[in-house]
């Protein structure tokens, strides 16, 4: 890499935090270490219980930071209203292809307080963005964990067998789903709306209507109500195609609730960005509010072969060492202030991407360039 230029997720971070700045998350900056006891705590939370540890100078047992979402919550303060946060960090973690543990760029947001229809919208919204921003062949996979907890509430069976039956389900199993059912008791209903929930897959505002035919109870509700409000709002926010509706995505119910997320974008091997509402959380952590936020894992887009992501800059500006510097100046100030990015070198561009080209010698310039 020549020196100076941008790593893919390092642009990427910053076109996410104007993203999510636009729509008034404001930026967010957590330590690198926390209590290793606050992730001991809820290492289910985590999408890996392996954590790199060391004692503080003092005795306590500190760890480098694997996730942000609880630095977060365990530090917003309530008294100031509803938290909308967003942050680009560094986590701590070994990566999902295996390997030692990796200091990973991770981005994201994060909103505490009255999570309502609109609140959800907007989050599904800058998700679909976030994925648009890394590649323009995405796909936004959501559910409601409300739903898989609506058919099971009728079903008298174990913590230990529902995590069983999730586990069917996220890998979208539905033969060792069938089998599963018969051998824990679970009701025929029960079993044929599960097998129902595994095989439905397709945008949202197509397959929603599929899913409230099969006959879901009443514990559903107000779930299903949720998933008409966001498939209406893909409507509105332009993203209806891209938003497809897949209840294998599913997480640890004691800690989600409502809208879950997992976003895929072409070239990467596995999900880019996770997220969804995790009020049980909250709660867990002494907190009187719900929450709901994703993160976007941008070491995976610089495994993207060949992967640019957008444009190094508007303009680039070429000279020769005769360009009177007053020119260049006044050529750059105003492009900059007509809210164009700027970049002034000598010589040939090399390898940069850029929108428009301007070559100056001496006092002239020939504005040729490509777009």
């Amino acid at each position: 890499m020549r020196a100076g230029e941008l790593k893919a997720d390092e642009r990427a971070a910053i076109e996410l935090r104007a993203l999510y700045q636009s729509y008034g998350y404001a930026p967010y900056k957590v330590g690198r270490f926390e209590e290793y006891d606050l992730y001991m705590r809820n290492r289910a939370f985590l999408p890996d219980e392996r954590i790199l540890a060391f004692s503080d100078t003092d005795g306590k047992l500190m760890a480098l930071k694997p996730d942000v979402t609880l630095s977060i919550v365990k530090n917003a303060r309530e008294e100031d209203g509803p938290v909308k946060v967003s942050y680009a960090e560094h986590v701590y973690r070994a990566p999902r292809g295996g390997g030692g543990f990796r200091e990973i760029m991770q981005a994201g947001v994060e909103f505490l307080g009255d999570v309502d229809a609109y609140a959800m919208g907007e989050m599904l919204m800058l998700a679909a963005r976030s994925l648009q921003t890394i590649s323009e062949n995405y796909q936004l996979d959501v559910s409601d964990m409300g739903v898989v907890s609506g058919v099971l509430a009728g079903e008298d069976i174990p913590d230990e067998a529902r995590a069983e039956l999730l586990a069917l389900i996220r890998a979208k199993n539905a033969h060792g789903l069938c089998e599963a059912c018969r051998r824990m008791g679970v009701s025929e209903e029960g079993a044929r709306l599960l097998r129902a929930l595994v095989t439905e897959f397709g945008p949202i505002g197509e397959a929603l209507p599929r899913i409230e035919r099969i006959g879901l109870p009443q514990a559903c509700d107000g779930a299903l109500a949720d998933l008409r409000a966001l498939a209406a709002l893909t409507q509105v926010y332009g993203l209806s195609p891209r938003v497809c509706l897949d209840f294998s995505v599913v997480n640890d119910m004691g800690y989600y609730t409502g809208l879950i997320m997992n976003g895929f974008v072409e070239g990467a091997p596995s999900c880019v960005l996770s997220g969804g509402r995790y009020d049980p959380l909250l709660r867990r952590m002494g907190r009187n509010a719900q929450g709901i936020g994703f993160a976007v894992y941008l070491d995976q887009i610089e495994r993207l072969a060949g992967r640019r992501t957008g444009f190094d800059v508007d303009v680039l500006i070429t000279c020769d060492g005769d360009t009177d510097p007053l020119l260049l100046a006044r050529t750059a100030e105003g492009l900059v202030k007509g809210g164009q990015s700027v970049r002034v070198q000598r010589g040939e561009p090399g390898g940069l991407i850029y929108r428009r080209r301007i070559h100056m010698e001496g006092a002239a310039g020939d504005g040729e360039g490509r777009a």
